[in-house]
């Protein structure tokens, strides 16, 4: 059976893209499941799996990871691997999408948790706000004029969180349903997408609009919440050139994350699982010093050991110490 792999919601599994794509397990968060079904559930994928690889981002409610860690110590495995990952609510549930492709390839389960440091690299997660007065949290620059933006009527804002911060307010045409923001400030480090259009002032006040996008193949999921807007379907997925469009119920803790419910969220990855095959097999395999897994990059994700042992404490210069009268 192919490595389990696991999220805490059940929001955060994304359609299977094809018929060989598993599906996730789910790790119910302490108000759902006693410890003593949480062990259970746990005995019973390891058994069946024999690896099971949790997804663990810092958003999660802190009892639930509490409750993951507890689980893993109980049970005195090295076989649950509980990976900390930083990336927004429904890019976390695409790079979920993209473990549960890989499980069935011919990776060991060492390789599959440890590319899942290396996979999170190529998403893009973003989203599209109606506030970012409370988005400092999620590690975006927002100055003191976008927050004053904030509280205009109909005000909404192009943010991109991950790989790098992006954060350009929208402009009264831009704001509608597919309409264009003809009069925008980009802020924070994006620079134009490579699927705008060269030519005219209207194209170029639009291309500062849009975050920079991949220079690869992906597909766009979104999500909507309490914002009417066909923006991302309409003006950045043809600027980024998807090749597909997919839309998603918004996970629970998106409203959160983003710090205001009005928001349509999105995430572009790799959907093609030759390719995510080939950009981890590419990469030069180790073995844990401490485990003995299988691991890409430099950090085992089962026992999260360092590829490299530290080095030893420097010893003090002879002649440093004071003496003794």
């Amino acid at each position: 059976m192919p490595t389990a792999i696991a999220v805490t919601s059940a929001d955060l599994v994304l359609p299977a893209p094809d018929r060989h794509t598993p599906g996730a397990a789910l790790l119910h968060p302490p108000e759902q499941h006693d410890l003593e079904a949480a062990l259970a559930a746990a005995g019973a994928l390891l058994e069946r799996h024999g690896h099971l690889v949790a997804l663990v981002p810092p958003w999660l409610p802190r009892p639930t990871v509490q409750r993951l860690h507890t689980v893993r110590a109980i049970l005195e495995t090295d076989r649950i691997a509980l990976l900390d990952i930083d990336l927004p609510p429904l890019g976390t549930a695409l790079l979920a999408r993209q473990l549960r492709q890989l499980s069935v390839c011919d990776f060991s389960p060492g390789i599959i948790a440890s590319a899942a440091r290396l996979l999170s690299h190529y998403i893009y997660a973003g989203a599209l706000l109606g506030s970012v007065a409370k988005l400092d949290r999620v590690r975006v620059p927002v100055g003191l004029g976008a927050h004053a933006r904030s509280w205009s009527p109909g005000a909404q804002f192009a943010v991109l969180a991950h790989p790098a911060p992006h954060l350009a307010r929208l402009g009264a045409t831009g704001a509608g349903r597919g309409g264009r923001g003809t009069r925008s400030g980009a802020h924070g480090g994006g620079h134009g997408s490579r699927g705008g259009s060269p030519g005219g002032a209207q194209d170029a006040a639009s291309a500062a609009v849009m975050p920079a996008g991949p220079d690869f193949a992906t597909h766009l999921t979104f999500a909507r919440g309490q914002l009417t807007s066909d923006w991302v379907a309409a003006e950045l997925a043809p600027a980024w050139q998807v090749q597909g469009v997919m839309e998603n119920p918004l996970p629970a803790a998106s409203p959160a994350w983003w710090g205001t419910p009005k928001l349509v969220e999105f995430a572009a990855g790799i959907p093609d699982l030759s390719v995510l095959y080939q950009l981890v097999a590419s990469v030069r395999r180790e073995q844990c010093r401490w485990c003995g897994l299988e691991l890409i990059g430099d950090r085992c994700g089962f026992c999260a050991a360092p590829l490299a042992a530290p080095p030893p404490p420097a010893a003090a210069p002879a002649g440093t110490g004071r003496s003794r009268p």
